[in-house]
């Protein structure tokens, strides 16, 4: 039957996936069962094919072991100079990533996938490096064993008793574009040994006895074979989705693998690996961080460190979940994610561990109903881990345990005070105290001692014979024993309570400095001081410097510190430059990951869903690691930081966008107002001067006129021009008002003076109340404030009509009021009136003048520290303005 639309609709997945592969190089790996099979020959051969087509190949670095016919294939081909390393007296030649990046070819041949590159390099690996140069478009073909697949590395090393120690993920090898299977027969390859073609002949017979055995070659070949056969089945698959083929698809699945800080947790990463490649399914690691994390020691810590990273580059998922039953938070993890398989390593405590916590393996089988439990083989030699953990759990100083003795007297004494007076049988419930008391306090061993005391004290000091360590009664003998496991019960659950209280106390610290962090950035709108809050919280914690890096604005967006603390933090131009390296892959960059490794800082970019948008940095004291807890506070302080930063910078991008939206209606206004009330005058004028111009057709009389009419808009004019100049200098801030005693009546008729052309057709009337004191003012600005509310009060009244100014004392302050006889202020108007390029309303007529008046006399008058205020007269129509100065 035909398939739905939907069946024949192609993978959005496949698709992404293969649009993504169109920007990056292509990869191209001749796979080996073993060392000699001709690898490297045929990776030559065929970049001599291609550069014979047309591309441009050169070869990065390729290791010949002295063999003459590999030597002769580089013939004619550009070999890059390798970039020499000094290492402990050695001058080693490793592959110039930079110099190929430089040359930019098309075809570039990088041989031993596998090789660890010299220490001071930019990447530990070279398929670190080959990452980089297919990350810039360029094509790489390359060259690997079956050996170095990581999550083989158990199988070749039962298989040949040799674990080889350079791996590669095998997210590369299935990335590749194309793996091609370079295959030889077991009799062949020997006998190119023999021959000497492969190794010298001392070498050669050394090899033969140990590594090169049928049996061994036999099995790598079949390991090579059936990886190869992967590969093809998933390109298979891969172009089936993209291409919509309908075929027999697999319900999902998802992988968990157990993390814990043992070896044998190595060995269950790569079985899982293994397991998840051959179901096609998603590869989680899961660590769950229990009470006893606290007090795991530095190898452990090591241990975890090193299978979390080994789980990370085999594609893996980490997951750190704190929780108190290891088993319970698994299970809740699995069906949380619908997960159909659980891989955890074969255990390697000891009896007692298991008896005081439990068998993970066990209570998983019992309890995981649904799920695929896989115990993963270990050949890791066994250690005592159980006494490891009972070790790690013995307090190192005497004061619990001096403690203990003396509660253990406390209890020795009541006891015989007791029994002095009250004939109690159960006497020897006085001891439990203590107990339960070391317990809660100090955990199971010093609990363990106080019982051991409190037996010994109630079997010398209770039991007949008294004041001897022996017991003639078979009874007592039951009692002390019955009494010595109530003890022990006790102090064990007491212990138990005392961890999970502890747990919940860190998770409920933890969770507390989260909330007052996310408080804390909650309100804050400046970015500098975000950052300083960021780096601040996160220095303590962590023990370590903190800086953050941001891009500066610019075309070059130069990454630099912004804040660090403590602040005098030293960063040298590898430590930029490893920033810049993390900022630009978004990737975490430097020390304890596997780029630049050797890095003083751990630079970790933060991101929100749109960009990132900073970079953290974290310089740990020497010869310490950030434990899984540190790195969950370092991800989750990150993201609220990240979700801040972006905060603040959207804030600051609407604040430009409104200042530009009102620096935009300014110069509109502006340019209306210009365009319209300069041009008036300037008509006016240019009319007036034509007329003149015409000769002695027109009478005296006339041309007296037309000079004043030229003369009273030049004047005009050069009032709107001052009223511009006026604002650019107050929004300038460029006005220093010198101030000096003014008399307020000489203020008033100086002003009245300077107006009474455009007061002209007006009644004036001004008072000046006797007896005013001086003001400190001004004079030019306190005359242009007075004057500029004198025109306006000229433009919007009547001709005829009155207008007043008064000058008058109100309480502690000189009061100069101005009213007119006009139709009044509307009421919308009267909390725009002294913004600028704002002119009333007034129907169909249009008063001159650009709008500025107004705010320009307040903020003279505000400049020498006085108000102003606008209202309309309640007596008659009019308005009425009243500035206002500190007498």
């Amino acid at each position: 039957m035909a398939g739905t639309a939907e069946d024949r609709r192609p993978s959005p997945d496949a698709l992404l996936e293969a649009a993504e592969r169109e920007t990056r190089g292509k990869l191209k790996i001749f796979l080996g069962a073993a060392p000699g099979v001709g690898k490297t020959w045929e990776m030559l051969s065929a970049g001599r094919r291609r550069k014979a087509d047309g591309v441009d190949v050169v070869v990065g670095v390729v290791e010949t072991h002295g063999r003459a016919e590999t030597e002769a294939q580089l013939a004619g081909l550009e070999v890059v100079p390798r970039r020499m390393v000094e290492y402990k007296g050695r001058t080693l030649g490793e592959m110039d990533l930079d110099a190929i990046l430089k040359r930019r070819p098309a075809l570039v041949l990088v041989d031993e996938l596998a090789h660890t590159n010299a220490p001071g390099s930019r990447h530990p690996k070279r398929y670190l490096d080959v990452e980089e140069l297919l990350g810039c478009g360029i094509d790489v073909y390359s060259t690997m064993n079956v050996q170095h697949v990581e999550s083989l590395n158990d199988v070749v090393a039962r298989i040949t008793r040799i674990r080889v120690r350079e791996t590669v993920p095998d997210r590369i090898v299935d990335a590749a574009d194309e793996v091609e299977l370079v295959d030889l027969t077991p009799a062949d390859l020997m006998a190119r040994l023999r021959e000497g073609k492969v190794y010298v002949r001392e070498q050669a017979q050394r090899a033969l006895r140990h590594y090169f055995s049928p049996g061994n070659l036999t099995a790598l070949r079949e390991l090579a074979l059936r990886r190869t056969a992967a590969r093809v089945d998933e390109q298979m698959r891969s172009y089936m989705r993209e291409h919509a083929i309908p075929g027999p698809w697999a319900a999902g699945e998802r992988v968990i693998v157990c993390l814990d800080p043992s070896p044998v947790a190595a060995s269950a990463v790569r079985a899982a690996r293994r397991t998840a490649s051959g179901l096609d399914a998603e590869l989680i690691a899961l660590y769950v961080e229990t009470d006893r994390h606290a007090v795991l020691s530095e190898a452990e810590r090591n241990h975890l460190t090193e299978n979390m990273r080994l789980a990370t580059q085999l594609g893996a998922e980490v997951v750190t979940l704190p929780g108190r039953s290891v088993t319970e938070e698994i299970l809740a993890f699995a069906r949380a994610r619908n997960a159909t398989r659980v891989v955890v390593g074969k255990s390697r405590r000891s009896r007692w561990f298991e008896f005081r916590h439990g068998s993970v393996v066990d209570e998983l089988v019992r309890s995981g109903s649904g799920l695929a439990i896989e115990v993963a083989p270990s050949d890791a030699e066994k250690t005592p881990v159980g006494a490891a953990d009972w070790l790690s759990e013995i307090p190192r100083s005497p004061g619990p345990y001096l403690e203990g003795l003396l509660t253990t007297l406390a209890a020795t004494a009541l006891g015989k005070l007791i029994d002095f007076y009250i004939d109690l049988p159960n006497i020897s419930l006085v001891f439990v105290v203590p107990v339960l008391v070391a317990a809660a306090r100090h955990g199971l061993v010093p609990s363990l001692w106080v019982s051991a005391l409190g037996v010994l004290s109630y079997n010398f000091f209770f039991i007949p014979p008294l004041y001897k360590f022996t017991i003639h009664d078979p009874a007592n003998i039951v009692a002390l024993f019955f009494f010595m496991v109530v003890a022990i019960v006790a102090s064990t659950l007491a212990a138990r309570t005392r961890s999970r209280t502890e747990s919940a106390r860190r998770e409920a610290r933890a969770t507390a400095e989260l909330y007052a962090f996310s408080r804390k950035i909650a309100g804050v709108v400046d970015l500098y001081d975000l950052l300083w809050i960021v780096v601040s919280h996160l220095a303590r914690p962590l023990n370590a410097e903190i800086v953050m890096l941001m891009p500066e604005k610019g075309p070059d967006g130069r990454l630099v510190p912004h804040a660090a603390f403590p602040p005098d933090s030293e960063f040298s131009d590898a430590d930029l430059a490893a920033a810049r390296w993390s900022w630009e892959a978004d990737h975490p960059t430097g020390r304890g990951t596997d780029t630049l490794p050797g890095a003083r800082w751990l630079f970790v970019p933060i991101r929100t869903s749109g960009s990132p948008l900073a970079v953290i940095g974290i310089l740990s004291k020497p010869g310490r690691e950030l434990s899984a807890a540190d790195r969950r506070l370092l991800d989750a302080v990150g993201s609220q930081a990240a979700v801040a930063i972006e905060r603040v910078t959207l804030a600051e991008d609407i604040d430009q966008a409104r200042l530009g939206a009102e620096r935009e209606r300014l110069r509109s206004a502006m340019l209306t107002s210009v365009s319209h009330d300069l041009r008036t005058p300037l008509a006016s004028i240019i009319g007036a001067l034509s007329t003149l111009q015409g000769g002695g057709r027109y009478d005296e009389a006339t041309r007296k006129e037309l000079v004043e009419t030229a003369l009273g808009e030049s004047r005009r004019l050069d009032r709107f021009v001052g009223n511009l100049l006026d604002m650019t200098r107050l929004d300038a801030g460029a006005i220093a008002p010198r101030l000096e005693p003014v008399d307020v009546g000489d203020l008033v008729s100086t002003t009245l003076r300077r107006a009474a052309p455009l007061l002209e057709g007006h009644a004036v009337v001004s008072s000046v109340a006797p007896e005013l004191p001086t003001l400190s003012l001004d004079f030019v600005l306190a005359e242009q404030a007075l004057f500029n509310l004198l025109d306006n009060a000229a433009k919007y009244s009547e001709p005829g009509g009155r207008i007043e100014v008064l000058a008058r004392r109100a309480g502690d302050r000189i009061e100069i009021v101005v009213q007119d006889e006009g139709s009044g202020l509307p009421a919308g108007a009267l909390d725009r009136l002294f913004d600028k390029f704002y002119r009333v309303d007034d129907g169909d007529r249009r008063r001159a003048g650009t709008g500025l008046g107004l705010a320009i006399a307040r903020g003279f008058i505000e400049a020498q520290g006085g108000t102003i205020a606008a209202a309309n007269r309640t007596d008659r129509s009019g308005a009425r303005f009243t500035m206002s100065y500190p007498a």
